[in-house]
């Protein structure tokens, strides 16, 4: 979410807002595909909505309030009593607030609610919150009092949001088994009257399915590059970056044990089940599949939502000898990756008998590679980790993460 100015807990209805939580709950779980809603280990999946979708109560942490310096500016004024018009020295203060919880609810009107407000400018990504007033007199007395005046119209109504968050949340539990009960019992009613009419109906439905069940992850927040450029970009962490493979990982060994999610599917059908979990993982990112990216498409791109800076990128394909590997990583360096891109992965679908012996010429022949430049560790069985060089920038190191799953044929 980008930063935003409005007159606190004011912009928008409380009622509606909440409403439309509510049914944006309910049209969620209606997306979900019937083999999804029928297969998936229930308990987990209304745990992980409860968690992804429960809101944060604001907090303001006054204490750590930061006191830019001011503004000094001379403005025209007319005086009341004369009407005579002279110039007068103004001195604008900024005052800054960490805060805890969801920022939007800044913008949402309580009900109840006490009618003060004014205008506040929030930082979601950095979580601040800023008000700012004017003063005429240089007096640490009249800078106070505006300042407590100004702070008290922003957050008199924190606590009154706070009882309709802690209302959300309370009932939330019973909102995800409500809509999720009424659609999956709409699903086996479909299945039923199939089945009595003779309309074959896929057993495999019944297998489980995981879900995510922790919270999103934040993006990191944007950091300098290291003097190629001296603009500010966002770059994805280690810690995000190894989340983000041990998730395509996870992903992956699970399909290994449920054949009816690779049978008969094509590169790109594959791919859709891995970016399922990318989605929706990760707070201030995008993740689409076969998306342009330099010079052609790419299967995953992970991007940075405020500004479309790309985080991660994977290509998938199915094993064709290691000819064919070492071409589709060319394709990735070659056609997909800027200087930028420093993390990326080949996700490789084997439907060779003897999965073994793939794996041990994946790791006997990498280093023959052009771009190879060392092994960086293992993440598991069918997983390794490597560093290679960017084709224009051999000074440049991009984390390449290979992964093999087996799907037989």
């Amino acid at each position: 979410m980008r930063q935003f100015t409005t007159d606190s807990f004011r912009e928008i209805d409380g009622h509606s807002y909440f409403q439309n939580l509510s049914e944006n709950l309910r049209k969620r779980i209606k997306r979900e595909d019937k083999e999804y809603i029928l297969g998936v280990d229930e308990e987990e999946y209304k745990k992980y909505l409860v968690e992804e979708l429960s809101l944060e109560p604001i907090e303001i942490l006054k204490s750590k309030e930061k006191v830019e310096e001011p503004v000094a500016r001379e403005e025209l004024v007319t005086d009341r009593a004369w009407g005579n018009e002279y110039k007068k020295k103004f001195y604008y203060f900024a005052i800054k607030y960490p805060f805890k919880g969801t920022p939007e609810l800044f913008k949402v009107a309580p009900s109840p609610r006490t009618l003060r407000s004014t205008e506040i400018t929030v930082y979601p990504q950095r979580k601040i919150v800023e008000i700012s007033f004017k003063i005429s007199e240089k007096n640490p007395k009249a800078f106070k009092n505006a300042k407590n005046k100004k702070y008290i119209d922003a957050f008199v109504n924190v606590d009154n949001i706070n009882k309709q968050v802690a209302n959300w949340n309370r009932n939330l539990r019973q909102k995800v088994e409500s809509f999720f009960e009424s659609t999956k019992k709409e699903y086996l009613e479909e299945n039923e009257f199939y089945e009595a009419i003779n309309v074959s109906v896929d057993e495999d439905t019944k297998s489980v399915f995981s879900v995510p069940t922790i919270k999103k992850k934040e993006v990191p927040k944007p950091s300098k590059s290291d003097g190629k450029s001296i603009s500010s970009e966002p770059i994805m962490s280690d810690e995000m970056y190894e989340d983000a493979i041990k998730i395509l990982y996870d992903v992956g060994k699970k399909m290994e044990r449920k054949p009816s999610l690779y049978k008969d599917k094509d590169e790109e059908g594959i791919r859709d089940q891995f970016l399922l979990f990318l989605e929706t993982r990760y707070e201030g990112t995008t993740a689409t599949g076969e998306t342009f990216n330099k010079k052609g498409k790419t299967d995953i791109l992970l991007k940075y939502s405020e500004d479309g800076t790309n985080l991660f990128v994977a290509e998938c394909k199915f094993w064709k000898g290691i000819k064919a590997f070492f071409e589709a990583i060319n394709q990735l360096f070659d056609r997909y990756l800027t200087w930028r891109d420093s993390k990326v992965s080949v996700i490789l679908f084997v439907q060779n008998k003897n999965f073994s012996n793939v794996l041990d010429e994946i790791r006997n022949k990498i280093e023959d590679h052009q771009y190879y430049l060392r092994e960086n560790g293992e993440n598991g069985e069918s997983s390794y980790s490597y560093i290679f060089s960017l084709p224009d920038d051999p000074d440049k190191e991009v984390y390449l993460e290979v992964m093999a799953f087996h799907f037989p044929e």
